[in-house]
């Protein structure tokens, strides 16, 4: 991190905090244009005005609204690190854009035992090995919060049902990652293991077709469609979900509950959900935990008083 401008040693401060309390903070772009904005401009004392900010703020040509929102809301919240350390320091208002948001569906532990006692009474071809690939690989992706893309790229040796655990390998962030498997969940991966994988020793794939090839990720979302149905939970159509996907969002959201529940501090549980989950941040693992609003608003009382000690608000009078 190289920056030359009166902030140079507060920037390089500032990114350092922001990493060591869980954020990823690779991409640092907007604070090196604002290190060369600062310079360019000849500023001489610490702390942002409303006209540096205002300056700063200014749409450039051919910038994107997203990347223009990024900008401002980095040097916002460094800013806000400036009145904390004692500086006086103007905060800018945040850039107001109109950008596409979903949220995703948390199945109830209702729904969760609908879905799979569906998925166990689905009819399949004799001689399919779906019939055992199905039932299992939804208990995967639910019971370990994983991606489909993860759980159908599993191969045999990643899968260790004698210590309960399996290897996830090139996963979205480039982290592999060791996740531990319940006693059942383990059970009926034995049992799937005995029906599908011993008569063939070189299966690549754990979830294997009958050529030994892996399954595509379109059979599972066509699986999960006819299984949503049977199940009676209605599906809003393509773009609405549920997602098979939101089976991820679901673990996570049941395991901060759990966490909580068992009066596991927030400090602890949010970065072991976020290196369980494979994110490059807590700001991801964030995004979970605002959907237990509804059902647990206790613990969204627990990390908004987190979250404001980590990164507090400063209001200007």
């Amino acid at each position: 991190m190289e920056f030359k401008s009166i902030y140079a040693v507060l920037l390089k401060q500032y990114i350092e905090f922001k990493r060591n309390i869980g954020y990823d903070y690779k991409e640092i772009s907007s604070f090196k244009t604002f290190d060369r904005f600062i310079i360019k401009n000849e500023f001489t004392e610490i702390g942002l005005t409303k006209d540096i900010s205002d300056k700063w703020a200014k749409k450039r040509k051919n910038e994107a609204d997203t990347t223009r929102y990024t900008r401002v809301n980095d040097i916002k919240n460094f800013s806000i690190y400036l009145n904390k350390l004692g500086y006086q320091s103007y905060i800018p208002e945040q850039i107001k854009f109109k950008k596409t948001t979903f949220t995703p569906y948390i199945f109830s532990k209702e729904e969760i035992k609908s879905f799979f006692d569906a998925c166990d009474n689905l009819k399949f071809h004799k001689r399919s090995n779906t019939r055992y690939v199905i039932p299992i690989v939804f208990r995967m992706i639910y019971g370990c919060g994983l991606r489909v893309s993860e759980a159908l790229a599993l191969k045999t040796e990643d899968v260790n049902l004698s210590e309960k655990y399996i290897i996830i390998r090139d996963s979205k962030n480039d982290r592999d990652r060791i996740l531990p498997l319940s006693d059942s969940l383990t059970d009926i991966c034995l049992i799937y293991r005995e029906k599908c994988l011993s008569k063939n020793l070189i299966t690549k794939y754990f979830f294997t077709q009958q050529d030994g090839s892996s399954y595509a990720s379109n059979t599972v979302y066509r699986w999960f469609r006819k299984i949503l149905w049977e199940a009676n939970i209605s599906h809003g159509g393509k773009g609405k979900g549920p997602r098979v996907h939101d089976f991820r969002h679901t673990f996570s959201v049941h395991s901060l509950i759990k966490m909580a529940e068992s009066d596991l501090d927030l400090y602890y549980s949010l970065p072991i959900l976020s290196k369980y989950l494979g994110h490059q941040s807590l700001e991801a693992t964030d995004r979970y935990v605002r959907l237990t609003s509804d059902m647990y608003p206790e613990l969204i009382k627990e990390v908004n008083n987190l979250c404001s000690y980590i990164f507090p608000e400063v209001k200007l009078p």
